[in-house]
């Protein structure tokens, strides 16, 4: 039986004065907390949609944990493909556990209320991470580039420096394109309304609260997109349409077929990452025709299922990662019958 409290409409929340909404104008402007209404106009039903996402989650955690698991104990595994792929768990793992959470704590128990700096904190692991995934598909491009186009001095190429350095790169370049998105944000005054609605909080959304001129935020959050994702979206389609090239101009059948393989578990994994982010990205600024929920489904999407889908893809497609898997389960099925 849920309470009255826990039954609030959007603008129920909307009219709730809350005693201590905004700190002292002395001394700042922004709200104590924001109020995330998880998934407007499904409210009635939230308890039991959260059960799917939370199978999802698990599926993250699970599969991207084992993912590590295998490629850490396996030294024929400390390749770059898979140096690269064990990258992309981890950042999986935090772009789920950074929003999963609070949004079933959300559905389940009603805990709409996200302190300010913890909003903020979130939308930087959420930006910062995401530019991170795009980053890595882009060095998992070149790496393919450099396994086909050049087999045999991939080794003398991607050395593991060359990885490293490839993967602190990404990383440095997520953390200082993104950190501005707070540093603007925390600077600017906010409306008495503190209502945002999503699951999460994001960088417009968070940005549709300020009382203030915001086209300087507005300008370089689109220079980030298109800097970011634009320039590794560039670098994937030149690598594959030379990869292309030079896998139509193998002489054998069978070489063809087994380059093809390599390339198809990043493939799906690119467009499972970039169809929900381009469709987030532009509802944001142009679909305001597009019904919310359908909106908020898809932001949700975009954080839960490429961590969900990815390490399944290449646990699949990967011979070595699923011999690995299928070992280490029959190895453990022996001990228990033992």
């Amino acid at each position: 039986m849920l309470s009255p409290a826990e039954t609030r409409s959007p603008f129920q929340w909307r009219n709730i004065n809350h005693p201590m909404m905004l700190t002292s104008r002395n001394s700042s402007s922004h709200p104590v907390s924001f109020i995330l209404l998880g998934i407007p106009g499904l409210e009635n039903s939230q308890f039991w949609v959260a059960f799917p996402f939370c199978a999802m989650y698990v599926v993250a955690l699970v599969s991207n944990i084992t993912l590590l698991h295998v490629i850490r104990t396996d030294p024929t595994l400390h390749e770059p493909m898979y140096l690269f792929l064990a990258m992309l768990a981890t950042t999986d793992l935090v772009l789920s556990t950074s929003t999963q959470p609070k949004m079933l704590a959300i559905f389940w128990f009603h805990d709409h209320e996200i302190e300010y700096h913890a909003c903020l904190i979130q939308l930087f692991f959420i930006h910062a991470f995401s530019s991170v995934e795009s980053g890595l598909l882009m060095a998992m491009a070149l790496d393919r580039y450099v396994a086909i186009c050049f087999p045999l001095h991939h080794s003398s190429i991607l050395t593991p420096s060359v990885v490293g350095k490839l993967g602190g790169g990404v990383m440095m370049r997520g953390l200082l394109w993104v950190s501005p998105f707070c540093f603007l944000v925390s600077r600017m005054p906010f409306c008495p309304s503190r209502i945002i609605p999503q699951s999460y909080c994001e960088h417009m959304a968070v940005l549709k609260l300020v009382c203030a001129d915001t086209r300087v935020n507005r300008a370089y959050g689109l220079f980030v997109a298109f800097s970011v994702v634009g320039f590794d979206i560039i670098v994937i389609s030149v690598s594959y349409v030379i990869i292309l090239r030079t896998v139509l101009g193998l002489p054998s059948g069978e070489a063809r077929l087994k380059a093809f393989g390599t390339c198809a578990s990043h493939i799906c994994v690119i467009l499972a990452l970039y169809i929900p982010a381009l469709f987030t990205f532009l509802t944001h600024r142009f679909g305001h025709h597009v019904p919310r929920v359908v909106h908020v489904m898809f932001a949700i999407l975009y954080l839960l299922v490429p961590p969900m889908f990815n390490p399944i893809i290449y646990g699949i497609r990967t011979k070595q990662i699923r011999d690995r898997v299928i070992q280490g389960c029959s190895r453990k099925d022996s001990q228990l019958k033992a």
